[in-house]
C-alpha cells in the first residue's frame, strides 16, 4: 500500500527526481511550477524532509462536495525552549545599511568572521552572479581582511551610519544576539546617495540573501527594518507582492517592523456623502524640499481634489478627468495624478508630488479640499510621507492613528513586528499599528522597541529605541525556531505562514484584549 504525497520543491526537476530516486522513490510526477506528486509507503514522510530541494509536503486529501476538508495533525518530538537554541546551522539575512564586519559580535571566538556572504550594492568589485553593481565579498575574503593588519585598507567599512550593524547584533550577535550562532548574510542596500535606499534595492537585497541560503542549503530568516508610507497599505503594491512571492522560495521567513508612524500624524481617514465637500489641512515643517500626499479610495466613488497653499493660492481642481497635471507655483513643481487600478488593486490613487528645486517648500498650513462628485463607498485614507522623510513637524491638524503600519509590513505572508516598552508595560506612541476596517490588517506580534541595547559602530554597547530594533528580536527567535524545527528535526517545515503562526502563539498575552490587537498582534514577545 502507497499514500499520495504533494511535494512543493525549488530548483530544477531533474534534481529532485535524481534525489527521490537515491531514496528508491521511482514514481514522481511533474506538476509544473515547483510542485510535483510521488507516492510513498504510509509513514514515509520523513524519507522527504532530508532533501533541500523539498519545500513542503501535505499528504492528498479526498474531496467531497460541501464538506470540511480533513486536516491531517502533527506531533512534535519535544518543546521548544528558547534557552537550549542559538540559531546554528541557520541563515540570518540582514537587508540594512550593511554591518561593520570588524565588530566581535559578527565572529566566532577565534576572530573569523560568521557573515558567510556580504554585498555592498554601491561598492567597487566584483558584483554577485546575476546582478550588475556593487561589490560582494565572501566569507574567505572577510578572514583575508580580519587577519590582516589594518582590515579597513583591505576591505573598506561596510557600514557608515550603523544601523544595520544594530539591526544585525540584535538579532544574531555573539553576545547580544538571540541566535548568536546562526550564520550571517548581509546586504549594504543603497542607490548611491548615502545610505537613502529604494524598494528595488530592498527586492535585490532578499532575492540576494534567498539565493545565497539556497546555496547553503540552509533555512533563512531575513530582517527589513525598513518602511514608506506611500501606497494603499493593503498589500497590493507590486513591492509588496514581489516580496510576498520570493519570500515562498527555500525555507525563508521575511520579518518586519510596523513602522514608526503611530503618532506621527502621516495618516488621515475620512468617509465622505453624496455632494460633501470637505478641506484637510496639514503642517509642512520648514527646510523640506519635497513631499507627497498620497489619497486611496474606493474606484466606484468619484472625487474632485484642490491642494491650496498656505499663501492661499488654489493651484487648481483635478478631478477624473485630469489623469496627469504639472503645475508651477511659487517656485514649487507640482505634479498631480489622478490614477486608476491597476492589474493588483481594485483600488484608485490620487497623488499630489511637491518638489523644490531652487529653495524650500513653503512652510505652514496647506489644505486640501474634496468635494464627493459621486459616491458608492465613501471612505478614502491620505498618507503623507514617514517621519523620516519630513520629520514630525509635518503632519494632519486632525490625524488618525489607524492603519500606520508601513508598507511593506502590510504585505502578505510577512511577520509584522510592532513595538512595546516592556518597562512601562504598554505600546509606545510611535508603533506602526494596524486597523479593523475597512479591512482588517494587524501586527502579528510585539516586541521591545524602547532602548534596545545594541553594538554601535564605535565598539560599544548603545540603547536604540525603534521598531527597526523590535523586527531583529523577532528575526532571532525565528532561526532560534528554526534550529529547533528545521535543523533538530521536530518540525521540518517551520518557515513561513508555520513560523508565522508559532511566532504568534509564543507571544504572552493579557486577559481582557481581544486578539488580534491591532497594536500589538497576538502578544509581547519577551
Amino acid at each position: 500500500m502507497v499514500i499520495d504525497v504533494i511535494i512543493k520543491y525549488s530548483g530544477d526537476f531533474d534534481i529532485l527526481l535524481s534525489a527521490l530516486k537515491e531514496k528508491a522513490i521511482d514514481y514522481v510526477e511533474d506538476l509544473g511550477s515547483g510542485y510535483a506528486l510521488t507516492d510513498i509507503p504510509p509513514g514515509g514522510e520523513s524519507v522527504l524532509y532530508s532533501i533541500p530541494e523539498v519545500e513542503d509536503v501535505e499528504l492528498s486529501k479526498e474531496v467531497f462536495l460541501s464538506e470540511l476538508p480533513f486536516e491531517n495533525g502533527c506531533i512534535v518530538n519535544s518543546s521548544f525552549v528558547p534557552l537550549r537554541y542559538s540559531g546554528k546551522d541557520v541563515v540570518v539575512g540582514i537587508v540594512d545599511t550593511g554591518i561593520d564586519y570588524t565588530s566581535s559580535e559578527f565572529r566566532f571566538s577565534d576572530g573569523s568572521s560568521r557573515i558567510k556572504y556580504f554585498w555592498d550594492q554601491i561598492g567597487n568589485g566584483s558584483p554577485p552572479e546575476g546582478f550588475l553593481t556593487g561589490a560582494e565579498y565572501t566569507e574567505e575574503m572577510l578572514n583575508d581582511a580580519l587577519f590582516s593588519d589594518n582590515p579597513f585598507s583591505v576591505i573598506q567599512p561596510l557600514d557608515v551610519s550603523g544601523h544595520g550593524t544594530a539591526v544585525a547584533a540584535v538579532a544574531a550577535g555573539s553576545s547580544l544576539g538571540r541566535a548568536p550562532e546562526s550564520d550571517i548574510i548581509a546586504v549594504r542596500v543603497s542607490r548611491g546617495f548615502g545610505e537613502e535606499s529604494t524598494t528595488l534595492q530592498l527586492m535585490r537585497g532578499l532575492y540576494y540573501c534567498i539565493q545565497k541560503a539556497l546555496q547553503l542549503k540552509k533555512p533563512l530568516a531575513v530582517n527589513i527594518s525598513y518602511g514608506l508610507n506611500r501606497g494603499s497599505h493593503r498589500g497590493d503594491s507590486l513591492f509588496e507582492r514581489y516580496i510576498s512571492d520570493i519570500s515562498s522560495m527555500g525555507r525563508t521567513s521575511v520579518i518586519i517592523p510596523t513602522g514608526n508612524e503611530g503618532d506621527a500624524g502621516h495618516h488621515y481617514e475620512g468617509q465622505l456623502s453624496q455632494g460633501e465637500t470637505i478641506d484637510i489641512t496639514f503642517f509642512t515643517a520648514s527646510l523640506l524640499r519635497s513631499f507627497y500626499l498620497s489619497l486611496w479610495k474606493n474606484y466606484t466613488d468619484s472625487i474632485s481634489t484642490e491642494l491650496i497653499l498656505p499663501n492661499g493660492r488654489s493651484i487648481g481642481v483635478i478631478n477624473e478627468f485630469s489623469d496627469r497635471t504639472d503645475i508651477t507655483a511659487n517656485g514649487m513643481k507640482i505634479t498631480a495624478f489622478y490614477g486608476r487600478p491597476s492589474v493588483r488593486s481594485v483600488f484608485q490613487e490620487i497623488l499630489y508630488d511637491v518638489r523644490m528645486f531652487t529653495a524650500e517648500i513653503p512652510s505652514g498650513l496647506w489644505t486640501l479640499r474634496i468635494r464627493a462628485d459621486r459616491i458608492v463607498n465613501g471612505h478614502f485614507d491620505i498618507w503623507l510621507p514617514t517621519t523620516e522623510q519630513v520629520t514630525r513637524a509635518t503632519f494632519f491638524t486632525d490625524p488618525s492613528d489607524r492603519l500606520t503600519m508601513t508598507i511593506p509590513s502590510t504585505a502578505d505572508r510577512m511577520i509584522r513586528v510592532s513595538g512595546f516598552d516592556k518597562g512601562k508595560g504598554s505600546v509606545p506612541s510611535f508603533s506602526g499599528r494596524g486597523a479593523d476596517y475597512p479591512f482588517y490588517i494587524t501586527p502579528d506580534a510585539a516586541a521591545q522597541a524602547v532602548n534596545v541595547r545594541s553594538s554601535t559602530l564605535s565598539g560599544s554597547i548603545g540603547s536604540f529605541t525603534g521598531t527597526s530594533f523590535a523586527a531583529p528580536l523577532v528575526t532571532g527567535l525565528a532561526a532560534q525556531l528554526m534550529e529547533w524545527g528545521i535543523v533538530c528535526g521536530n518540525s521540518p517545515f517551520l518557515y513561513g505562514e508555520k513560523l508565522r503562526a508559532q511566532i504568534r502563539l509564543l507571544a504572552q498575552r493579557r486577559d481582557g484584549v481581544r486578539y488580534p490587537d491591532t497594536s500589538i498582534g497576538y502578544g509581547f514577545i519577551s
